[in-house]
């Protein structure tokens, strides 16, 4: 199964609204962390979609946990 780009756009506004960045250095979440980098990466790519089996393990599960509450 791929992942859009698009899903994850969406998938990292979700998280951000649960768990907006903290302190004084702005951190992310560490969802909205894990699901930046392939996001990042497919726009650098000029992508539209990547494999599922590419995301990180906790990739995966932040993007489960949006797909869940959707």
């Amino acid at each position: 199964m791929d992942v859009s780009l698009q899903d994850l756009e969406a998938a990292i506004n979700w998280w951000r609204n649960r768990r907006p960045a903290q302190g004084e250095a702005m951190t992310l979440a560490p969802e909205v962390a894990a699901l930046a980098k392939p996001y990042a990466l497919l726009i650098w790519r000029r992508q539209a979609s990547l494999p599922a089996e590419q995301l990180s393990d906790a990739a995966r599960t932040a993007l489960a946990a949006w797909r869940s509450s959707t």
